[in-house]
């Protein structure tokens, strides 16, 4: 699977996990050099609390398009370390 945004490669790996409807991609594949800080946060009654990164790539800003759960809670712990994307990010096979 890969993520691309802005004709961007932002994430690729086959070891994605699938949880209501989103990819989440390894930690290992997701490429830093594109993300950029946000305090944003967001509650999941069954995920816990996701913290979010922004995107900034070929001079445009997508805020809060990359979400994770650092702490995940148990029912979640397989995207623990993972991340997703939303916000005009394309998920590709």
């Amino acid at each position: 699977m890969k993520a691309v945004w802005n004709g961007v490669v932002l994430a690729e790996s086959a070891d994605t996990v699938l949880v209501e409807g989103n990819h989440y991609f390894p930690a290992d594949s997701l490429k830093r050099e594109y993300t950029t800080f946000s305090n944003h946060r967001t509650g999941c009654a069954w995920k816990g609390q996701a913290h979010y990164l922004s995107l900034f790539v070929n001079g445009e800003m997508n805020p809060d398009a990359v979400w994770f759960y650092p702490e995940p809670t148990e029912a979640a712990a397989e995207i623990k370390g993972r991340y997703a994307f939303w916000k005009g990010v394309q998920i590709l096979p």
